[in-house]
């Protein structure tokens, strides 16, 4: 009977499972090496992203600092261009204003003048009275003309800065290049012809 059980349960117990395969130390060494290197990769290229995110901020500072000099200089540029019409208006109205002033004084020294020969048509007049009366109001524009500091060109030797010669003439009374007659007086204001006088000139 004891026999028959003990059979029994060693017909009833588990057989031994199959133990895993254990890997060779060659192998197990090569996959450690592998892991260190991916963590080394790993390193490096996480090294090198946040050099790139520092570049990257660097980067978008250096941009920043542009744009602000670039409005700032824009906002010169308005500035300056504004400053400059408004210089541009101003000196125009300057020049508008002497211009105007410059009228006002020539034509104030010449009314004179006109008022004289307005008086002498007015009052008329024969023979000597009206060649005392132009005399008078040439006298008035010539009073005029040197407030004015224009001054009557000089006509003794020709002068092609001064003067026009519109004839020539073989005279034995006058010399070489000596006018012999003034056909229009010419006028200067300084160092500016106003007017060359027209001339005869003697050869």
């Amino acid at each position: 009977m004891n026999e028959e059980l003990e059979k029994k349960n060693e017909a009833t117990e588990p057989e031994e499972l199959p133990k895993e395969p254990t890997a060779a130390p060659e192998e197990k060494s090569r996959k450690e090496e592998k892991k260190e290197a991916s963590k080394k990769e790993y390193a490096r290229l996480h090294k090198e992203a946040e050099s790139l995110q520092r570049e990257l901020e660097k980067s978008r500072k250096e941009l920043e600092e542009l744009k602000e000099q670039a409005a700032a200089q824009n906002d010169r540029y308005l500035r300056m261009m504004a400053e400059y019409d408004n210089f541009r208006k101003r000196a125009a109205n300057e020049k508008d204003g002497i211009y105007s002033n410059a009228c006002a004084d020539v034509l104030k020294e010449i009314l004179p003048v006109i008022d004289a020969l307005e008086m002498a048509v007015k009052f008329g007049g024969e023979g000597e009275q009206i060649l005392k009366g132009v005399e008078m109001t040439i006298a008035k524009f010539k009073e005029a003309l040197d407030k004015l500091g224009v001054t009557e060109i000089e006509a003794k030797t020709f002068d092609p800065n001064f003067h026009n010669a519109v004839m020539h003439v073989e005279d034995e009374n006058f010399k070489e290049n000596e006018i012999a007659e003034v056909f229009q007086k010419g006028y200067k204001k300084g160092d500016k012809i106003i007017r060359y006088a027209m001339v005869k000139v003697a050869n």
